[in-house]
């Protein structure tokens, strides 16, 4: 059964776990690595109880081709890993995309490249987590900062997901996911779970003929329905078509998905920035020294305010240039040597300075770090 309703006591990734049976997760493939492995180990224990599948894989190139074909088969599927596995998913992310294919993907970060630092925090895989598949696409990921925001991550992951047919990333880090904290559970009908859009009739069904928002209906395998799933561009029926038009059509539909319905996509956590001057800009673990730094700065008589990136993509580029013309710094302090800082410059130029506060993995930011890059632009 779904956790009662009330307080609980867990880590991050017990936490993404029990998130994802809340939201209707229902199969999961995976390989152990560290340090997303709790995530595996609780589902083994959970998904039998709640009439679910648990599948330890032979590599992580397996597991995420089988979440694919658990979720045309009509169930919700996740996947977890971290930085080497998530190297080994790309191909069958790209497929996913190309296939529009609503699956979950876990990607906890640790020290990199290679195989790094795999007990430490890294924030290193987040350039991957756009690009790292060949090809032009969109893709959803997000961030969470909290054990909370695990669990409540994980829901928002698979409604993104299932709504608009799309792979999503939870881009944690290591020290998120095995943190404790205090995780509140509410009753599952005050929870708003999204479920697939179905085809209103089998008569002329098309399995990738867009409606309105861009966004196919998908009914599961099995029910009838005449489907042709590939990878090869293909039209609406689904089936090979190797020619510009058909591809300019529909690669260009697979991103303006996304990119139309970015701003219901997109969720920052703007704080203190009524009247800020300078901007941390932190995700997942950051957040907290970055609080602090905020605390200390403002002591100071320093207007300092944190945009918190609950989702990293699509990039919150509106924001950004919004705030351009009146922030004299954006201060980003993240755990690799300039990802999120890059997208910031991008999309600020050079109306406002972009300080960049790296870390190369195995270690967070402390407060005092974060305040002298404060300092220093003030």
């Amino acid at each position: 059964m779904t956790l009662k309703p009330g307080m609980y006591f867990m880590s991050g990734n017990e936490a993404i776990a029990e998130g994802a049976i809340m939201a209707g997760c229902r199969f999961f493939a995976g390989y152990p690595i560290t340090p997303s492995s709790e995530i595996a180990e609780r589902l083994a224990k959970r998904l039998p109880q709640v009439g679910g599948i648990f599948i330890q894989m032979e590599d992580e190139l397996a597991s995420m081709i089988t979440i694919i074909g658990a979720s045309w088969g009509g169930l919700k599927a996740m996947t977890a890993t971290s930085g080497p596995g998530f190297s080994l998913m790309q191909e069958n992310l790209g497929f996913a995309v190309m296939t529009e294919t609503p699956v979950v993907v876990v990607d906890v970060q640790r020290g990199s490249p290679s195989t790094g630092l795999p007990t430490l925090i890294g924030q290193g895989d987040i350039m991957q987590a756009k690009w790292g598949s060949h090809g032009p696409y969109e893709i959803i990921a997000l961030s969470p900062s909290t054990v909370q925001e695990c669990f409540d991550f994980a829901i928002k992951a698979f409604n993104l997901a299932e709504k608009y047919r799309v792979p999503v990333i939870v881009l944690m880090d290591e020290r998120i996911s095995h943190l404790y904290e205090k995780v509140v559970v509410p009753p599952k009908e005050k929870l708003i779970l999204v479920e697939r859009k179905r085809p209103k009739s089998r008569e002329n069904f098309l399995p990738y003929k867009a409606e309105e928002d861009l966004i196919p209906p998908m009914p599961p395998v099995g029910e009838g329905y005449h489907f042709h799933i590939t990878g090869l561009t293909h039209d609406e029926r689904g089936y090979p078509k190797i020619d510009a038009e058909t591809h300019e059509k529909l690669v260009r539909r697979l991103s303006d998905k996304i990119r139309i319905h970015a701003d219901e996509i997109i969720h920052i956590d703007e704080i203190m920035m009524d009247d800020a001057e300078i901007a941390i800009v932190a995700f997942g673990s950051v957040v907290r020294p970055a609080r602090y730094a905020i605390k200390y700065a403002r002591k100071k008589g320093i207007k300092v305010g944190l945009i918190k990136l609950s989702t990293i993509w699509p990039f919150p580029d509106k924001m950004f240039q919004k705030y351009a013309d009146r922030i004299k710094a954006f201060v980003v302090a993240e755990i690799n040597y300039g990802q999120i800082s890059r997208e910031v410059k991008r999309c600020v130029g050079d109306r406002a300075k972009v300080h960049l506060v790296p870390k190369m993995g195995g270690a967070i930011h402390t407060p005092e770090e974060i305040l002298n890059a404060i300092l220093e632009v003030k």
